[in-house]
């Protein structure tokens, strides 16, 4: 048990924040967790009256990949995130973060942990760097997509929106159209490691969604031209940027990252 004078408050779901869950309540840290999907709801009001009944208790909140976008006092509050100007190879990611505030000594730092930390941080490359087996790697990606919250119909989906790829710019682009935005069904599909093609860079477009995964340089001249994104991964050299958007915007999204690789 730690004595802690926290109460975290939990950002969109992935198996990350779900370690993050178990973490907190192994320790007996108190936490509140809605469950929030990727997306516009995860942001710091989503807990408005929670974080307000924590302040007035005394307590520190602490925000885990939540925005504060209530104007919270900086120095009120602590924010925990891996993203943006956070992310990188080279930076701790939220887990890491959580586990060195918690106070907790280097010998309680998992096997577990590490997978789930760089899956986070770099995805099945930085799993790969870390020695993970192609069985941890099936199980880890698994665990995530059902954090989640995939569902079958999802990886159905998925699986046609593979089957359909198109590659652009002389193979340095792969164009993925997918009806949610659950991108992983795609990513997973498309890895060598698990089976796939393998890609260079890879785009997929959702009704209500942009995301790309792929080269450092890419990424921060995407959220340079299209302000507005989130990014996030194992930067400088690969990451992924997405952005919430209407269909109109995605073709823009897509002409203009097809017109710039065809160019090199």
């Amino acid at each position: 048990m730690v004595e802690s004078s926290y109460t975290f408050f939990l950002g969109g779901h992935d198996l990350e924040m779900e370690m993050i869950a178990e973490l907190l309540c192994r320790e007996g840290v108190p936490f509140f967790d809605k469950g929030l999907a990727w997306g516009a709801e995860v942001s710091a009001s989503a807990y408005r009256e929670e974080i307000t009944g924590t302040l007035q208790k005394g307590r520190t909140p602490v925000l885990v990949e939540l925005p504060n976008d209530l104007g919270l006092d900086p120095d009120q509050i602590v924010e925990i995130d891996h993203h943006g100007k956070k992310a990188g190879a080279d930076r701790p990611t939220s887990l890491h973060q959580v586990f060195s505030l918690l106070g907790l000594p280097p010998e309680r730092w998992t096997r577990e942990f590490d997978l789930v930390a760089e899956n986070d941080r770099g995805y099945i490359p930085a799993m790969i760097e870390i020695g993970a087996t192609k069985e941890e790697i099936i199980q880890v990606r698994a665990a995530d997509r059902k954090a989640q919250g995939i569902t079958e119909e999802e990886e159905q989906a998925g699986e046609r929106a593979v089957s359909e790829a198109s590659t652009l710019a002389g193979g340095a682009l792969t164009l993925a159209r997918l009806p949610h935005t659950k991108t992983a069904v795609v990513t997973d599909r498309m890895e060598s490691v698990l089976g796939g093609p393998g890609v260079q860079n890879l785009l997929i477009l959702c009704p209500s969604e942009v995301d790309f995964y792929g080269e450092g340089e890419w990424i921060h001249l995407l959220d340079r031209r299209f302000p507005g994104g989130v990014y996030g991964g194992a930067l400088p050299q690969r990451g992924y940027w997405f952005k919430e958007c209407h269909s109109r915007e995605g073709e823009e999204i897509l002409r203009f990252l097809a017109g710039r690789l065809e160019a090199l």
